[in-house]
């Protein structure tokens, strides 16, 4: 009969167990992602900055965009034309290595709420059962990790600016309840602990320390990933008119191509009219293969970039799409424009907003943290400690705490710097980390004025290289509809009208090249000098 008493109250503490499991199990997956997507984003919020840029396009592609988010789908336009806009928006939206540069951003938030965690309520619950049969006995046992058999509380960690580290606590033992035992219900445990550097490092100045870290290791990731879309957007919009201009140089070859077979056409009625002579004809003959070739050429090129800049859109290579010509139309109206700032400005300006040159000059301060510390760890260490632990009475009102029958402790632990060569190996790392990252911010002013200092001088060498471009390519049309002219009146060979239109192709080639290129040095420029701001539609302003 006893057997049967100890199997029924186990059964129904089981089922007891597996009633509190469902409770506590109540919240779903997507529960807890969306709490730690929205810890995270409070997190990132937070810490940007107005100077940094808009707060947009930031969130992870599975978390609900914000209200100012590019929101687009990676779908091939009806018209199968994709306008600059459109371009820049397609890939801010559904560029792979973007995405990927906004998930870094996220997991290093997230990772600085693991760390945060340490500080904040922690709630726990153990539970341990079993049914014992044992030389025809059975027996009905439970137990946990500590006197108590199953204990539900919480334990929190307070850490204070001085290196003070608290740690409190609160257990309830309830399974006498949970079994049924009639002559107690629940009695809990109220504990504390203290730690108190008073020489030397302690552990709370080190816990401080890693949370400060994790806190600025998000900042910086934050500025990092600000710096990384001006470059993006400088790389789309380049990487789109390049294409443009291929395809532009495949209209430019193609034009050229009639024009070899015209010269040749006209070369042969001469020919035939005893004017000209066959090798005249054979030339141009040959000038057409030629031009026909440099078509071939010129479309398998432009057909390849456009594949590849497909790719940066997240579209397939199959995609029939093409980029929109009025672009090309558009910036070639608008030309050039003169330089608004000074180089010393430029300069001036670049060592003041660059996101990444602020990363680098706080690295600095975090180098000398980590000095101090190690600094503190080759004395002598003296730590005042502090315990209390105290307990209810054991009838069912749990929460009367015994404080007069509790138990309290005073002392402090020391450690004499008779051994401190692990210590002062720190001390002398921390101090080379810290010439190292001077030496790195440094080096980092450097590479920020040769940068700006090259674009500087690459948006004005772009400017004059159109000019002489545009002159060139006017001199160039001049000279076909001369030769043209003069080839009718015999006066000059086939041969030189032929150049004088090779001469024709690569001006027009060259004054694409060159305004493509002065728009590249002016984003560039711009990016450099850290004034570059990216809108929340993807473009730039």
């Amino acid at each position: 009969m006893t057997c049967k008493l100890r199997l029924m109250t186990f059964i129904y503490w089981g089922l007891g167990i597996v009633v509190l499991f469902f409770m506590a199990s109540g919240c779903s997956r997507e529960y807890y992602k969306a709490e730690a997507d929205k810890e995270v984003y409070n997190i990132i919020d937070g810490k940007w900055q107005d100077d940094f840029g808009s707060k947009v396009n930031y969130r992870v592609s599975d978390v609900p965009a914000s209200a100012n988010d590019v929101q687009i789908e990676n779908a091939v336009p009806s018209s199968g034309v994709i306008s600059l806009a459109e371009a820049v928006a397609m890939a801010t939206a559904h560029n792979r290595t973007y995405q990927t540069q906004k998930e870094s951003l996220y997991l290093s938030a997230l990772s600085l709420t693991d760390e945060r965690h340490k500080y904040a309520r922690q709630w726990f619950g153990t539970i341990d059962g079993s049914y014992i049969s044992e030389s025809g006995e059975e027996e009905t046992s439970v137990s946990g990790g500590s006197e108590e058999n199953a204990l539900v509380g919480f334990d929190q960690l307070h850490l204070l600016g001085d290196g003070v580290l608290i740690s409190t606590g609160l257990a309830i033992d309830w399974i006498r309840f949970l079994s049924g035992d009639p002559r107690t219900s629940l009695r809990s445990v109220l504990s504390a602990t203290v730690t108190a550097p008073i020489l030397g490092l302690g552990a709370g100045k080190v816990a401080r320390e890693q949370l400060t870290q994790a806190e600025r290791n998000v900042l910086y990731d934050i500025r990092s990933f600000n710096r990384y879309r001006k470059t993006f957007v400088v790389n789309i919009v380049n990487d789109y008119y390049n294409v443009l201009q291929l395809r532009d140089a495949v209209t430019n070859s193609g034009n050229n191509y009639k024009r070899t077979v015209e010269s040749k056409e006209r070369l042969e009625m001469e020919a035939e009219a005893g004017r000209k002579s066959r090798i005249d004809v054979d030339e141009a003959e040959q000038n057409v293969l030629a031009a026909e070739s440099r078509v071939v050429a010129d479309k398998e090129r432009y057909e390849q970039s456009l594949d590849a800049f497909k790719i940066s859109l997240s579209l397939p290579t199959d995609a029939n799409v093409i980029l929109d010509q009025n672009e090309l139309n558009a910036l070639e109206e608008m030309g050039i424009s003169e330089i608004e700032f000074t180089l010393d400005e430029a300069l001036e300006t670049a060592l003041l907003q660059r996101l990444d040159l602020h990363n680098s000059a706080d690295s600095i301060d975090d180098a000398l943290r980590n000095v101090h510390l190690a600094a503190d760890g080759l004395g002598p260490q003296l730590n005042f400690t502090g315990g209390a632990n105290v307990s209810s009475r054991e009838e069912s009102d749990f929460s009367n705490f015994q404080f007069n029958r509790g138990t309290y402790s005073l002392g402090f632990d020391a450690d004499l710097p008779l051994d401190r060569k692990t210590q002062r190996n720190n001390y002398r790392r921390a101090l080379i980390q810290l010439e190292q990252q001077q030496r790195q911010y440094e080096e980092e002013v450097d590479r920020i004025k040769l940068a700006v200092r090259g674009a500087y001088r690459r948006l004005k060498e772009t400017a004059d290289r159109y000019k002489i471009e545009r002159n060139s390519l006017k001199l160039a049309e001049e000279r076909v509809e001369m030769n043209k002219v003069l080839l009718d009146a015999g006066r000059v060979e086939t041969r030189i009208l032929l150049l004088s239109q090779d001469a024709l192709l690569a001006a027009q080639n060259n004054v694409t090249g060159a305004l493509i290129d002065h728009l590249d040095a002016k984003l560039s420029f711009y990016r450099d000098v850290g004034i570059l701001q990216v809108r929340p539609d993807g473009m730039w302003e």
